[in-house]
């Protein structure tokens, strides 16, 4: 299992939103997290900040906004240079990912909990 950081997009403090159950999982399997969602709050013992995250280096970002909410996001996701962005589930977004593309940045359609529950994270 891959041990460098994640920053998780949509973050929330509600037990049944999957991007709690990410943070919860990634926690689980000892992956280092960043949350960052609208309002700050905590996962266990991760903080979900309100404020992006910058000078991190980020290794994966997995988004758990809808691609209209993802518009105003493109260029600070891109600014910091993820190795990988993962679309979940209803995330979705062929403009963005054309973007991340042009930027070195791969991009996968996958669902977080998946690859996490089959090793393939």
């Amino acid at each position: 299992m891959k041990t460098k950081k994640t920053l998780v997009i949509g973050a929330s403090e509600k037990l049944d939103r999957y991007a709690n159950k990410a943070v919860r999982m990634l926690q689980k399997h000892d992956v280092p997290v960043l949350a960052y969602g609208n309002k700050a709050g905590k996962i266990n013992e991760t903080v979900i900040s309100t404020e992006f995250p910058s000078n991190e280096e980020i290794d994966t970002v997995t988004l758990y906004l809808s691609a209209k909410n993802q518009t105003s996001y493109y260029d600070t996701i891109i600014d910091l240079k993820p190795k990988r962005v993962i679309f979940n589930p209803g995330t979705e977004n062929p403009e963005f990912e054309k973007q991340l593309s042009k930027n070195g940045i791969e991009s996968e359609i996958a669902c977080t909990l998946v690859l996490l529950s089959t090793n393939s994270y």
